[in-house]
């Protein structure tokens, strides 16, 4: 079901829609549902010893927003069409960044499952592509602005600090299943939640992979809640969505009763409706992992 604008609103349906943008003649994409909109650029104040993809800020209806430059992310050269570049504004993990491209080209609406995860071949560990893309006779390289925005502002990301400070805590053997595309983030929660007592976690890298090993539980008629006493799940991941997943897990009877949390970059106030519908017991915005302790302590201690 989709709005006046076509944006997805049904939830559950392992589908998303994409905002398209070139840089250098490439085509590239972002999740629509972290875009709050597109305009033409704006008079940049520049700041002093800023990171040097910062170009500057600018001020829009009364905010002041950091404005990032896509060209020197990903290491192009000027746009030879100056005349058609965009502002791409966009929110996700609690924070307003706009985002400055060459171009930006049209909303497409495809499955997770039409996303596939880079080669290792192509794409190494500080790689900022997440997924590639197939459309007809074109490839759209889906980029990891989270990780962009951590590489840009460290603070924004993990900090077992924040665990630390909950004070000392006692082990658990409780089993925790974790789905979660991102190497950076799987290492990062694997730390953060070891170091908040929590050692037997169990990571996959996408929903469709994490729901394959519960639905062969079921299948070896084991007792599914001896075996894993909770999921955390991201919402953006290539083959399925952390939203699908926990739909498939509420159907099976086997499962419905497991605990789900959603750790994810795109929950607002303005999206936890897409969880609840789904049957999410607790969402927490990345990078809030002491709160993420806590919703797992409330669970399954």
């Amino acid at each position: 079901m989709a709005n006046s604008s076509g944006i997805l609103l049904e939830s559950g349906t392992n589908e998303l829609e994409i905002v398209g943008f070139e840089m250098g003649g490439n085509r590239y994409g972002i999740n629509v549902i972290k875009v709050n909109e597109i305009i033409m650029p704006l008079p940049i104040t520049p700041i002093p010893h800023a990171h040097f993809a910062v170009e500057g800020i600018i001020q829009l209806r009364g905010e002041v927003l950091p404005v990032i430059s896509m060209e020197k992310i990903l290491g192009m050269a000027p746009s030879t069409n100056p005349s058609d570049e965009k502002y791409i504004v966009t929110s996700f993990n609690k924070q307003t960044v706009v985002f400055q491209v060459h171009n930006v080209t049209q909303i497409h609406r495809i499955s997770w499952n039409q996303i596939e995860k880079p080669s290792g071949i192509y794409a190494a560990e500080n790689s900022q592509v997440i997924g590639v893309i197939k459309l007809d006779e074109e490839m759209l390289l889906l980029l990891d602005f989270e990780k962009i925005i951590v590489d840009i502002n460290p603070e924004a990301g993990i900090n077992v600090e924040q665990v630390k400070k909950l004070g000392k805590r006692e082990r658990s053997d409780k089993r925790i299943l974790i789905a979660e595309d991102s190497p950076l983030l799987r290492k990062l929660l694997h730390n953060t939640l070891n170091e908040a007592g929590y050692a037997n976690l169990d990571f996959y890298e996408n929903g469709q992979e994490a729901l394959d090993y519960l639905e062969s539980l079921v299948e070896e008629e084991v007792d599914v809640k001896k075996e894993v006493q909770l999921v955390i799940t991201d919402i953006e991941m290539p083959q399925m969505d952390g939203h699908h997943f926990t739909r498939r897990i509420r159907e099976n009877p086997k499962l419905a009763s497991l605990p789900v949390i959603i750790f994810s970059s795109l929950i607002t106030d303005g999206l936890k409706h897409k969880g609840y519908s789904v049957g999410v017991d607790d969402q927490v915005s990345k990078p809030e992992i002491a709160e993420l302790v806590l919703k797992i302590d409330k669970y399954i201690l």
